[in-house]
């Protein structure tokens, strides 16, 4: 695959306005990063109950109440995983999430029997694989930016800054790599990849945030490359994934959400299978 300035041009430009973004909604408190976290999961639902109803026209037959009472209840997600540190004066946010959820609980399950005639089964099984898809990992991103105190090495921040980062390396990197050297193609799925340019994204990351994690001591050196690693990797798994379902949907990119350069899921696919890898480790060995 020869190099493209241009293209490389245009995807250094969007990670970086990607990452401002990221960078904006990050610093600025908690809340900041929940709206614009918010933003980001109606914005991905909406693709991704477009990019089903292509490729299973039948998911158009699905009722109102169904379509957005889905996203409501992965919201509820998002809500619940604030961790009582959001309120609106004496509401917290996490108890309202928790309670709302539980009605979906109920309600939604009457819904979907309720519409059964007109849908298949498989429909439903579409909009909740939308919420493990698309909500959860979002809320566990909402959970690393609140799950700890601010001044407890300020993990809360450094994170998911940590999960940005990696991202926008790997990305980069393994374009610039495979575009050097790249000649053994990862998958059908996304014929521009190789496996040469995948093996040196990952490994560029993984130097890149050690040496951050080294300098900075806001990480142990070892946490941090583990999960850059796991950010590297299973966020090229996350390409891959959305991109096989917009081929099976016969579109290039979910939207248009920055024109030119697709939408949401096309903007966040890797670090929604990213967010989960981190989660489960950060959970798991850092304290």
């Amino acid at each position: 695959m020869a190099f493209n300035w241009q293209t490389f041009k245009t995807r250094a430009l969007t990670a970086i306005v990607f990452v401002v973004v990221m960078l904006g909604g990050l610093f600025y408190n908690r809340w900041s990063f929940f709206l614009l976290f918010s933003v980001v999961h109606f914005g991905g639902w909406l693709e991704y109950q477009k990019l089903v109803t292509k490729f299973n026209p039948e998911y158009s037959k699905v009722t109102a109440p169904h379509r957005y009472g889905v996203m409501l209840a992965g919201w509820c997600l998002m809500l619940f995983f604030t961790n009582e540190t959001l309120a609106i004066g004496t509401v917290i946010l996490s108890q309202i999430g928790f309670w709302i959820g539980i009605a979906f609980m109920i309600v939604l399950p009457l819904i979907m029997m309720l519409e059964s005639k007109q849908i298949f089964l498989k429909n439903i099984f579409y909009s909740l694989f939308g919420i493990l898809y698309i909500s959860l990992p979002l809320a566990l991103m909402v959970d690393i930016r609140t799950r700890w105190d601010e001044n407890l090495y300020q993990l809360s921040m450094t994170i998911p800054l940590l999960v940005v980062f990696s991202l926008w390396i790997n990305d980069t990197m393994a374009y610039i790599v495979g575009s050097l050297i790249g000649k053994t193609p990862l998958s059908k799925v996304s014929p521009k990849k190789t496996w040469e340019g995948t093996s040196g994204g990952v490994i560029l990351t993984v130097v890149v945030i050690s040496l951050l994690a080294y300098f900075t001591k806001r990480l142990p050196v070892v946490d941090a490359a583990v999960m850059a690693a796991l950010a590297a990797i299973t966020g090229t798994v996350g390409d891959l994934f959305e991109s096989k379902i917009k081929r099976l949907a016969g579109v290039k990119d979910s939207g248009a959400i920055m024109p030119g350069h697709g939408g949401f899921l096309d903007r966040f696919d890797s670090m929604l299978f990213a967010a989960i890898a981190v989660w489960f480790y950060a959970d798991l060995f850092v304290h």
